[in-house]
């Protein structure tokens, strides 16, 4: 099991679980190991029963009966088990093995017994365990061809009744729930493997309209239901596969099934069905296809299905023409058709639905981001400089970041034409501080650190104000040709963190420390920071962590 490891456990269980877990290493017992595997018991308050599913390199999946982890939790108990594993990983081979020889005696015992006492173990069985005894039974309806049986059966399989309380599944009975119903997909794929496919077919239709119908009452954490709704699906498909249905009969369910609202728990793709359609079904799809989206097109199950179908047959067209029936406000659906248009190798249409996002967009501080870098991208591509230029110039007027400003910059750059941009854009961003005082004012200051204009972005954080970061960013900058000014800076951060608790305080004021006697080294006033560091030492010396920080840097 080598995708399991002490780094991925944590991962999963989050620090507390696994610190707990490793207190339950030794009420660890009864381990049963399998080929992907292994499940124990553990002993807590009570006794639990915890499993791991390990397959390569995947994250190991787990569940386990305790209150915490029936929510879903990947809880104490399994951080014990898979830290069992690991301390035990030599031993696993062994176990695996003496399971499997396990099997086989148990196999070659039961080959051994005749007719007659087979048959009494089976029903001794079947007396004292009910579920076993509705598989037998649904097996031999099945062997009967007893359609009504079957039909029958398999609606008390997907019957969620007995494990709901309050008409909802909950997580802790969300498997035994799909392991029934999983029973179901065996019946039918029994019919189809005994040359009655036509019978299959419409139980599977059945079968996954009732897993439909109560798919929203399961909590479904797990993906144990999911896993049957997959099941049911490829049940079927196969089914589909021997009795070879009416095209234009199977293509009318494939669109109403792919337009239920349960349609992901099964994730039928009417394109798998492609060649039992033929051309007469797959024309028979797209005109109902078409028909749902015309009467709901802003609907994304009947969108997604036009577009699947339209990319299948390469109908660029009709993609573009689905996209363009419900635009969204900020352009970001004219983005999605540009890049259809750009893959289909048509870069003229696609620029031009690209400016029509941005011409569409009533506020340019409104529009999706990733369109204007669209269009700007395809300007500088196609040389088209100014215009990427004034691209950038009008989404900064209208949405003054330091983003936009960095992307403004660059275009201008490219164009050479950036100390004249420069210049409007921070008269914006003043213009921005004098109206709203503290925050205009902050972006003003980050655009001059972006482009290390480092006196400019004094001058205006001690006139417009400045936030913590920006004013340590400032001393930073400082520190080598102004240490004086860096000086009073890291003083002020330093004296708010001198109230504050918790390591993360605590590292903030030890680098600040390292910077200030920076600064009274480069100053020459060493004592000063003796001096300094000794009277904060003897005002914080309560703080345990910190004075072992400042320790551990010689502070």
């Amino acid at each position: 099991m080598d995708g399991l490891d002490e780094a991925k456990l944590r991962a999963l269980a989050g620090a507390r679980s696994y610190e707990r877990g490793l207190a339950y290493t030794d009420a660890v017992s009864g381990i049963e190991v399998g080929d992907d595997w292994i499940r124990a018991s553990i002993r807590g308050t009570e006794s639990y029963e915890a499993e791991l599913v390990i397959r390569g390199r995947r994250d190991p999946v787990g569940t386990c009966d305790c209150p915490y982890g029936q929510e879903g939790n990947f809880c104490k108990h399994l951080v014990a088990l898979g830290l069992t594993v690991i301390a035990q990983e030599a031993d696993l081979s062994q176990r695996r093995e003496a399971a499997r020889d396990r099997a086989r005696g148990l196999g070659d015992w039961l080959s051994g017994l005749s007719p007659g006492e087979l048959l009494a173990l089976v029903q001794e069985e079947i007396a004292e365990d009910r579920q076993l005894r509705r598989r037998l039974e649904l097996r031999a309806a099945s062997a009967r061809g007893d359609l009504a049986e079957i039909r029958s059966r398999i609606r008390e399989l997907l019957d969620m009744g007995p494990f709901a309380q309050y008409g909802y599944v909950e997580y802790a009975d969300a498997r035994a729930y799909a392991d029934q119903a999983g029973q179901a997909v065996s019946a039918i794929r029994s019919l189809t493997a005994s040359d009655r496919a036509t019978d299959a077919m419409a139980l599977a239709r059945e079968a996954i309209g009732l897993l439909a119908g109560v798919s929203e009452s399961v909590d479904d954490s797990g993906g144990w239901l999911g896993q049957v709704g997959a099941d049911l699906a490829d049940a079927h498909h196969a089914a589909c596969r021997e009795a070879r249905p009416d095209p234009e009969e199977l293509a009318h369910w494939l669109v109403t099934q792919a337009l239920d609202d349960a349609a992901d728990l099964f994730d039928i793709d009417p394109l798998d069905y492609e060649d039992l359609l033929g051309d007469p079904g797959m024309a028979t799809l797209r005109k109902h296809a078409t028909e749902a989206w015309t009467a709901r097109r802003s609907g994304w199950a009947e969108k997604h299905l036009m577009q699947r179908l339209a990319k299948a047959g390469r109908d660029i067209d009709t993609v573009i023409a689905v996209h363009a029936a419900d635009l969204a406000p900020d352009g970001r659906t004219h983005l999605l058709i540009a890049r259809e248009l750009d893959t289909a190798c048509r870069p003229a249409d696609a620029l031009e639905w690209a400016e029509r996002g941005i011409r569409a967009t009533e506020d340019l501080a409104t529009v999706d981001t990733a369109l204007v870098d669209h269009l700007a991208d395809r300007y500088t591509r196609t040389d088209r400089l100014t215009d990427a230029v004034t691209l950038r110039r009008d989404h900064f007027a209208a949405r003054r970041t330091l983003l936009t400003y960095r992307r403004l910059r660059a275009a201008a750059q490219a164009a050479d034409r950036w100390p004249a941009e420069r210049e409007n854009a921070l008269d914006l961003l003043r213009a921005d501080a004098e109206r709203t005082s503290t925050q205009g004012g902050r972006v003003l200051v980050d655009a001059l650190l972006d482009d290390k204009d480092i006196d400019a972005a004094w001058q205006a954080a001690g006139e417009l104000g400045a936030h913590d970061g920006q004013w340590l960013t400032l001393a930073d900058h400082s520190c080598p040709t102004h240490p004086s000014d860096a000086l009073t800076v890291y003083l002020r951060l330093a004296a708010r963190l001198t109230r504050e608790t918790g390591n993360y305080a605590y590292e903030q004021l030890v680098s600040l420390l390292m910077s200030i006697r920076d600064c009274h080294h480069r100053l020459g006033t060493p004592d000063d920071f003796t001096t300094y560091v000794t009277d904060l030492r003897a005002t914080q010396k309560r703080k345990r962590n910190l004075m072992r920080l400042m320790d551990g840097h010689g502070l």
